[in-house]
C-alpha cells in the first residue's frame, strides 16, 4: 500500500502524532528532574480510597449552589492517590477526577491552597498520570463531591500519552492486547473483571460451606487423561521425559477421593491445543469438584442450586440477559436424552428421509442413513460420521453438530444418556449398559457443565483405556492414554462418587452478558502483533 492509503496513512498520522506526545511528556519528567523532584516518587501513603471519601459522604444532600466558599463538610482530612483520567485547567486552579481501584473522585487544586511551587509543579501533570492530594471534601456548585486539595504531589509522570478519545477506546484487537488501556478507558470492562472474581469467591463459599476441601493438583501430566482434547507438549530436561500441560485435573482429584478426601474441588488452569473462537481459549479456567457417595443427579440438584444463587448475588436475579437472548435460571430445569436430541434436531434440519427412532436405535440402519441423507458428504461432519467406528461414537457425532444447535433457548437443559463410547470415565447405567450416568449443562446451547457418576470398576476402566489406545491408533489425537496408577488407584477402591467441572469462563460471559470469552479473560490468546 502508499503511503497516501486512508487506512495505512491514517495509521502512520497516529503513530507520528503518538511519538510527538510522548517527546513532550519525556521532557516534562526530564525537566522533573533538572527541578530535583523524582517523576517516579514512591513516598505518598494514601490514608483512603476515593469510594471512601464518598462513602463517609453518601447520607449527605449537596446544598442548592454548592457548600458556601468550599466550606469544608467536615473536619476530616483525606489523602488519595489515583491516575488523573480527567483534566481542566483555568490558570490558578484546576480540575482533576482520580481514578484508584475503588472509582473516581474530583479533586479541586488552587494555587493559592496548594503554594506556587507545588501548584507548578503539579502543572506538569497530564492525563493518565499518576497524582496524590490531601485535603477536605466539599460540594461544588453542581453537587458534585469533591476534594479541596491542600496539598498536591506529582507520583508518576506516563510519558506514552492515553488513546485518542481515550474514554472510548473500541478498537477491539487493541482492547485485547493492551487490557491495561481497556481497563481505565472503558470502565466497564474493569467490572467485569470485578464481577469474575466475585463469581470466584462466591463458589468458593458455596463448596467450602458443604464441607468440600479446596485442593491443588498438577499441571504437568506424565500421562494424557481426564479429558477428550489435544494436548500441549513439553519436555522436562533434568528426568528427560515429556510432559503435557493438564487438559483436566480429573483423575488426580479422584485419586484424592481414594485417598479419603470424600469432597474435593480445585479451581485451576486447564490447557487444550485447540483452536481460537468465542467459546474458546487454549487456556481456560474450571471448577471441578467430587463427592463421595452421590450420583450425578445428586449433582443436578447442586447445580440447580449454585448458578440461582450466583446470579442473584452477581446480577441481582435469575433473569438475565445475554447477547439479547431472555433467560431464566429459576429452577428445576428440564433433562433432555442425547438420543431425543438429536431426533430433534435431525427433525428441525429437515434432513431427508427422516430420521425415526427406529433408525437411530440400529446401528446399521443409523449408518446406512447417515448416507442417505447426504451428512457423510457435509463438510466437517461428514469427516467425523467416517471416522466414527462405534454406534454410540456415532450418535455422539450427530448431537455435537446437529442436536447442540437445536436445544432450547428459554431455559438451562440438563442433556442426559450420553453413550458409553463417548464417555469413557463414566459409570454405565445400570438399566442399560451401553449408556452413562452423564450430564451435560447447556445454557443459550453453550456447554457450561459437564458431570457423571465415576466409573470406580478397576477392570471396566483397564477396558476403557484399552479402547482409548485403539482410538489413537485409528488417528484420534484427543484420545486419552492408559493411566495404569489411577487403575491401580482404583483397586485400592474408591467409592460411590459423582463429579462436575464447570467452566468459569463461560459461566462469567453469562452472568455477565458477554458475547466473547476474550472479554472475560483478562489476557487472551492472540496471534503476534504483524502476523
Amino acid at each position: 500500500m502508499s503511503k497516501n492509503d486512508p487506512q495505512t496513512g491514517g495509521r502512520e498520522g497516529e503513530e507520528q502524532d503518538v511519538n510527538r506526545l510522548m517527546q513532550q511528556r519525556q521532557l516534562k519528567a526530564d525537566q522533573l528532574r533538572e527541578a530535583g523532584q523524582n517523576p517516579y516518587r514512591n513516598d505518598f501513603s494514601p490514608t483512603h480510597t476515593t469510594g471512601a471519601v464518598r462513602e463517609r459522604y453518601a447520607d449527605e444532600t449537596p446544598p442548592e449552589g454548592g457548600t458556601p466558599d468550599a466550606a469544608p463538610l467536615s473536619d476530616d482530612r483525606f489523602a488519595v492517590a489515583g491516575r488523573i483520567v480527567e483534566h481542566r485547567s483555568f490558570g490558578k486552579a484546576s480540575f482533576v477526577k482520580l481514578a484508584d481501584r475503588s472509582g473516581r473522585l474530583q479533586v479541586y487544586i488552587r494555587k493559592d491552597r496548594v503554594g506556587e511551587e507545588a501548584y507548578a509543579l503539579f502543572k506538569k501533570a497530564e492525563s493518565w498520570d499518576f497524582l496524590g492530594a490531601r485535603g477536605y471534601a466539599f460540594f461544588t456548585k453542581t453537587g458534585e463531591l469533591t476534594l479541596m486539595a491542600e496539598d498536591v504531589v506529582l507520583l508518576t509522570k506516563a510519558v506514552r500519552p492515553p488513546p485518542e478519545k481515550w474514554s472510548g477506546l473500541k478498537d477491539q484487537e487493541t482492547r485485547y492486547r493492551q487490557r491495561y488501556v481497556d481497563l481505565v478507558a472503558n470502565p466497564e470492562v474493569a467490572d467485569v473483571f470485578r464481577r469474575r472474581s466475585k463469581i470466584v469467591r462466591l463458589m468458593r463459599q458455596f463448596f467450602d460451606e458443604r464441607d468440600f476441601l479446596e485442593v491443588e493438583t498438577p499441571l504437568l501430566h506424565t500421562v494424557l487423561g481426564g479429558a477428550a482434547a489435544r494436548p500441549f507438549r513439553t519436555h522436562h530436561n533434568a528426568l528427560d521425559m515429556p510432559l503435557y500441560l493438564r487438559i483436566a485435573p480429573e483423575l488426580f482429584l479422584k485419586r484424592l477421593v481414594v485417598g479419603g478426601f470424600d469432597r474435593v474441588y480445585e479451581i485451576g488452569r486447564n490447557f487444550r491445543n485447540e483452536g481460537l473462537s468465542r467459546k474458546h481459549n487454549p487456556e481456560f479456567t474450571m471448577l471441578e469438584f467430587y463427592m463421595a457417595y452421590a450420583t450425578y443427579l445428586d449433582l443436578m440438584a447442586l447445580t440447580e442450586a449454585l448458578l440461582p444463587w450466583l446470579a442473584q448475588e452477581v446480577s441481582g436475579g435469575t433473569r438475565l440477559s445475554w447477547e439479547g437472548q431472555e433467560i431464566d435460571l429459576a429452577p428445576p430445569w428440564p433433562r433432555l436424552p442425547v438420543r431425543e436430541a438429536v431426533l430433534v434436531g435431525c427433525q428441525r434440519e429437515e434432513l431427508s428421509p427422516r430420521l425415526t427412532a427406529e433408525i437411530i436405535d440400529d446401528p446399521d440402519r443409523l449408518q446406512g442413513w447417515c448416507g442417505e441423507c447426504g451428512l457423510l458428504d457435509r463438510e466437517g461432519i461428514g469427516e467425523q460420521l467416517k471416522q466414527a467406528e462405534s454406534h454410540g461414537k456415532r450418535v455422539g457425532v450427530l448431537f455435537d453438530e446437529i442436536g447442540e444447535k437445536h436445544l432450547p433457548l428459554d431455559r438451562p437443559v440438563f442433556v442426559v444418556d450420553y453413550p458409553a463410547e463417548t464417555s469413557p470415565l463414566s459409570r454405565r447405567k445400570d438399566a442399560d449398559p451401553s449408556l452413562v450416568d452423564r450430564f451435560e449443562l447447556f445454557v443459550l446451547r453453550r456447554e457450561i457443565a459437564n458431570a457423571f457418576s465415576e466409573l470406580n470398576d478397576p477392570a471396566d476402566q483397564r477396558g476403557r483405556f484399552v479402547q482409548q489406545i485403539k482410538d489413537r491408533e485409528r488417528g484420534d489425537e484427543e484420545a486419552m492414554e492408559h493411566d495404569e496408577d489411577y487403575c491401580r488407584a482404583l483397586e485400592y477402591g474408591m467409592p460411590p462418587t459423582a463429579g462436575e467441572g464447570i467452566g468459569i469462563d463461560r459461566l462469567t460471559m453469562l452472568l455477565c452478558d458477554q458475547p466473547s470469552i476474550r472479554d472475560v479473560i483478562l489476557f487472551p490468546h492472540m496471534r503476534p502483533e504483524g502476523r
